[in-house]
């Protein structure tokens, strides 16, 4: 049987959020022809998930370049540069209409699920004759089987839906399987849709990122309304003095009131803390009906025994890697990153998000021509800010395209948020004091690393220079 030439076939991107939809944009410029499998009914599917929660950065960083140029050709007209969107608004004003463009429109094919990436007749032990191969793409729509063949592919499918388990380890926490009724999952709507939920009940959220802290703060407006609501806040760390926000000093104002809101709601009493937390297990009532029991321990080894009516696990996410068995890929083997891009994301040595912009070279794999980009680039790490993935999706189609100046050269600039991790260890060290009544004043938020692990060691340096404007656009995919 005769191999198919790869110049005429398609780009298949995995995707149609914001970084997969940038990715068909680039493209499109560079003359290669995108097709883009959607798994949910509508672009933007993940984020529609969310789309009550507002983004610390305003449109100036929400947009990419290419889909600009594409919307701008249309009449479309940017909402105000220094509004803050929701999710829903990031969708409806931007996302839909971009994927209605007269170029991506029919390039687009929702309801799409792809089930399997591998090479034209090579399994993942074949090497001989593999190069050059095109892809082949498994997908199901409507229950109907194809594959779809292609001369590369770009993963942008994210890591929405696929979140960390509550237990120790990674691994589920024992019965966390048997009280999926009570698990409201990483960012339930408090104040909307799902407020009776809440009202009058007690709440567990587990976490320490910014979806944590959303919730949390989302909680404690219900608890001003509704008697009864109670509020419990587990952390695994020592101190959440990470997610305490910089104040003035945070470049991003809706951000750093975030952390220090959260933190006047724990001392003030509203929010109940308990650190260092493990959860051992969860039982659901014998009769079905009731509270959950949760069983751990806390800090010095205590026992933990609480009885809650629904938990918020914002626990992050990692990458769903099961349709890639059939691809080569050199991943690192703790962060599950791109193994060239993993040293800079890796959060067991970054108290700070500062990650050089980085495209094709980074996020290259042995199977030439595939690439996972966007959310799912960054594995487990939590550090993924969008505008870096447009930039990665500009870099790679420019070395699809052969032209390799393009792709090596860096076309992003961030403005600096003004708070970067220099001393986490003594931040924290003031917060664990201020909390036992000795000293006050604000504590800084580590921009990037609110659930790495490098700052639980004292240090005296900070990892990183002045940390880039985060876009959280894709943050509650990256939070834990």
């Amino acid at each position: 049987m005769a191999r198919m030439a790869t110049t005429e076939l398609p780009v298949v991107v995995i995707g149609a959020g914001p970084v997969g939809l940038a990715a068909a944009a680039h493209l499109l410029e560079r003359g290669l022809e995108p097709l883009v499998l959607e798994a949910g009914d509508q672009v933007g599917a993940a984020i529609r998930q969310w789309g009550h929660v507002r983004l610390f950065s305003p449109w100036e960083y929400d947009v990419d370049a290419a889909a600009l140029r594409l919307l701008e050709a249309q009449g479309w007209e940017s909402p105000d540069r220094d509004a803050l969107p929701t999710g829903a608004e990031l969708v409806e004003s931007y996302l839909a209409p971009l994927a209605a463009t007269p170029e991506l429109a029919g390039r687009i094919r929702t309801g799409t699920r792809v089930l399997a990436v591998t090479r034209e007749g090579v399994d993942k032990t074949r090497t001989v004759g593999r190069a050059g191969r095109p892809y082949v793409v498994r997908a199901v729509a409507d229950g109907q089987v194809t594959d779809i063949p292609a001369r590369a592919v770009l993963d942008a499918s994210g890591t929405w839906g696929r979140s960390n388990p509550l237990g120790a380890a990674g691994l589920p926490a024992i019965g966390e399987d048997r009280v999926s009724a009570w698990l409201a999952g990483p960012l339930p709507d408090v104040l909307g849709a799902d407020r009776e939920r809440f009202a009058g009940k007690h709440t567990l959220v587990v976490g320490m990122g910014h979806s944590a802290a959303n919730t949390l703060l989302a909680l404690v407006q219900v608890r001003e309304e509704e008697s009864g609501t109670e509020i419990t806040w587990a952390i695994r760390g020592r101190s959440p003095a990470r997610l305490y926000g910089g104040g003035d000093a945070d470049g991003l104002p809706a951000r750093g009131l975030l952390g220090s809101t959260l933190r006047a709601a724990v001392s003030g009493g509203a929010i109940r803390l308990i650190r260092e937390f493990t959860i051992g297990s969860l039982t659901a009532p014998a009769d079905g009906d009731g509270r959950v029991a949760v069983a751990g321990t806390g800090r010095d080894g205590a026992a933990v025994s609480l009885q809650v009516d629904a938990v918020v696990a914002a626990t992050g996410f990692r990458p769903d890697l099961e349709m890639l068995r059939e691809v080569r890929l050199d991943l690192d083997p703790a962060v599950e990153a791109p193994a060239r891009l993993a040293p800079l994301i890796d959060p067991n040595s970054h108290s700070c998000g500062t990650v050089p912009p980085h495209g094709a070279a980074l996020l290259a794999h042995p199977d030439e021509n595939f690439f996972v980009v966007g959310t799912k680039s960054y594995g487990r790490a939590p550090t993924f800010l969008l505008a870096t993935g447009y930039e990665q999706v500009r870099s790679i189609a420019a070395a699809l395209a052969g032209d390799t100046a393009a792709a090596e050269r860096v076309e992003l600039a961030l403005p600096a948020t003004g708070v970067c991790s220099t001393a986490l260890g003594d931040r924290e060290a003031t917060e664990s004091a201020e909390g036992a009544g000795q000293g006050s004043g604000r504590v800084g938020f580590a921009t990037g690393s609110q659930h790495g692990w490098s700052g639980e060691e004292p240090a005296a340096g900070s990892c990183c220079g002045t940390a880039p404007r985060p876009v959280a656009a894709s943050s509650p995919s990256c939070d834990g």
